[in-house]
């Protein structure tokens, strides 16, 4: 029977980690001898991860919590590691430790399992940006300097993991795991109160969400960001889910417009129906980018870089920056009718899941 630990720390992880979850338990029901547990390691305590949240996304609840939230980056870490280990040395080691994505968990657990002889798989391999300054930059250059097998997105990340000298029958490119999710939910999405609210129609708004710390934590900056966007938006209401926190900021600072509604987060269901009818998404979000691609959505990233190439080369999405001045021109593209039409990447065709888990059979079977 081959053992699986599969990690989650945070609400993207879950999302990337249920496709794997359908495609282990459908081997399974084959009769092929695989078999997981599900590892939430509490990194992120997000209220919106309540049982209806797994519930939606059909994931079942976490066999073990090991409640490693809160703290500085440090803390965490140290946090999941202990957690973690004790996991491993009180039962039965499983034949490997699943990881996905970039964040603390995904680090933290590699570097776990690797130490008592775990072998470790990582979903989202070889993805890059080059900045050091995200805490997530370091923790992919960890996590895939001690992997064993290595699930890539896109020829982009396979090249970069053969530069750091990976072996390439180690390397296994997949597709993404976040579009299986995306595929399958896809014909349940749900109109979101807001639409009705505001009377909202296809086409005929704006998305924006906006988190990091290059973007938010600049006030004087960030006021000139949103006054850009609200300035060349076509007069089209704003969307903008934001988190309380955030929302109070912006209302200090003076930040407000009648076409700018601030929302409270949404439900992935909700959030996406949104996106599939917006005239375009404003973001400095990475997964965001993947899915308009995939949605043929226009997006405009505000950062300087991106660990998904693929979104610019091949899918919907442009690079602005930070600079609020690059606002204007990209609108203009936009409402002039000149967005790139795009394409969905090879291999992100909703087969992602069932690719690995085929893998891992042979691997360790």
């Amino acid at each position: 029977m081959i053992n699986i630990d599969l990690i989650a720390g945070a609400r993207p992880n879950f999302m990337k980690i249920s496709p794997i979850i359908d495609a282990i338990t459908a081997a399974a029901g084959e009769g092929k001898a695989i078999t997981f547990r599900l590892i939430h390691t509490g990194q992120h305590y997000d209220k919106n991860m309540s049982g209806s949240f797994f519930e939606q996304l059909g994931i079942p609840e976490p066999d073990v919590n090991l409640g490693a939230g809160g703290g500085t980056q440090a803390e965490q870490t140290a946090a999941i590691m202990i957690g973690y280990e004790k996991l491993l040395m009180e039962g039965e080691k499983p034949n490997l430790c699943l990881v996905v994505g970039d964040v603390t968990s995904t680090m933290a657990c590699t570097i776990t399992a690797q130490k008592l002889h775990v072998k470790v798989a990582h979903v989202e391999a070889g993805i890059r940006s080059g900045d050091w300054s995200m805490p997530e930059e370091i923790n992919r250059m960890v996590t895939d300097s001690i992997t064993n097998y290595f699930f890539t997105t896109s020829e982009v990340a396979n090249e970069s993991l053969r530069k750091a000298g990976v072996e390439e029958d180690r390397i296994f490119y997949v597709g993404n795991t976040m579009i299986d999710t995306l595929i399958k939910h896809r014909p349940r999405f749900q109109k979101p109160e807001v639409w009705d609210t505001i009377g909202l129609e296809k086409g005929k708004y704006i998305v924006m969400t906006l988190h990091r710390p290059a973007n938010v934590d600049q006030e004087e900056k960030l006021k000139e960001l949103i006054q850009e966007i609200i300035d060349h938006s076509g007069g089209l209401p704003l969307i903008f889910p934001v988190h309380p926190r955030t929302k109070k900021m912006l209302q200090n600072l003076g930040i407000s417009h009648d076409r700018l509604h601030m929302i409270d987060p949404l439900g992935y269901l909700e959030f996406n129906y949104l996106v599939e009818s917006a005239k375009a998404v404003v973001t400095d979000s990475g997964g965001i980018t993947e899915e308009t691609t995939v949605m043929g959505i226009p997006c405009m990233t505000l950062r300087d870089n991106t660990e998904r190439p693929e979104t610019i080369t091949e899918g919907t999405n442009e690079l602005l920056g930070t600079d609020p001045k690059a606002i204007k021109p990209a609108m203009e593209k936009l409402f002039s009718g000149n967005w790139k039409q795009g394409q969905v990447p090879h291999l992100w065709d909703g087969e992602t899941a069932k690719r690995i888990v085929e893998i891992l059979l042979q691997k360790l079977g």
